[in-house]
């Protein structure tokens, strides 16, 4: 049986633990950070918290000071222990706001939950066969003072991911409001042309990634040329390499859009490159 960490106590899988006046469940009043457990170790650790603490901040948290990243960090190893999770596991950290109409919130104190499964050996390897997408325009995404947040409010993911699955792909773009490529609904995306690595810029609306911080950190060392960009639906159709990231599945390459096919040898070469620190 799984088990759950919610505000610092370990609870059995499908247990009860917040009521209707949850601000979270009625408003999507929260923020969330998937973390990765390879070999017992919390991979990209300090960047998942950082991002979690500045999105706390935006959203006008009161972090106490016993909230810290070592506490959660204890929590987290605690939990893997519990569920026997600590080999390879994705771990789910989930922070919300507590009981509370839209302007009366009982306090602004962060509540969270954190929670894990087991990953496959096979997670984070090189995808072989490809991943088809395809894109979706019937939710845009707004690029604001959240778009580069892992916040609650994920309809757009939530709508964009449910088309996907009806049209049998394996991810669906999600475009901004301008129209232009913004990310996936689980990814950042990456472009490739004579030799140029390009993403959509953080102006562009897409998630912070913490993966995509690193991956552009590790190609500017490798002097590959990269850019942070707008990119528009003409240019990805016209990329001779494109793939996701992201802290779960690493880099995953993308070999068809709309039945253009796409290549693979920079991304692979990319792919088998990446240190063990960030796998």
């Amino acid at each position: 049986m799984n088990y759950f960490n919610c505000n610092g106590k370990l609870f059995e899988a499908h247990t009860a633990v917040i009521g209707p006046d949850n601000r979270g469940l009625r408003f999507g009043d929260g923020l969330f950070e998937t973390l990765k457990c390879s070999k017992g170790q919390l991979l990209m650790a300090d960047e998942h918290f950082a991002r979690l603490w500045k999105g706390m901040q935006v959203l006008q948290f009161q972090v106490p000071k016993l909230f810290s990243p070592d506490t959660l960090q204890e929590e987290i190893s605690a939990l893997l222990k519990k569920n026997g999770h600590q080999q390879s596991a994705r771990i789910r950290v989930t922070v919300y706001r507590g009981d509370g109409g839209l302007f009366d919130a009982v306090n602004h104190i962060p509540n969270h939950i954190i929670q894990s499964w087991e990953l496959p050996e096979t997670n984070g390897q090189w995808n072989s066969n490809g991943l088809v997408l395809g894109i979706y325009d019937e939710v845009k995404k707004s690029p604001d003072i959240l778009s580069n947040l892992k916040h609650n409010n994920y309809l757009s993911g939530v709508m964009a991911a449910l088309y996907a699955k009806a049209q049998k792909w394996n991810d669906a773009i999600i475009l901004n409001t301008a129209g232009r490529i913004c990310e996936t609904t689980i990814a950042n995306i990456f472009l490739i042309r004579d030799g140029i690595v390009s993403t959509p810029a953080l102006a562009e609306g897409c998630v912070a990634g913490v993966f995509r911080k690193l991956l552009l950190r590790e190609l500017a060392s490798q002097d590959i040329k990269v850019m942070e960009k707008e990119i528009d639906q003409d240019e990805l159709m016209q990329a001779d390499e494109i793939f996701l990231t992201n802290a779960i599945y690493n880099i995953r390459w993308v070999q068809g859009i709309g039945g253009k096919v796409y290549d693979n040898r920079l991304t692979q070469k990319i792919y088998s490159t990446l240190p063990p620190t960030i796998l």
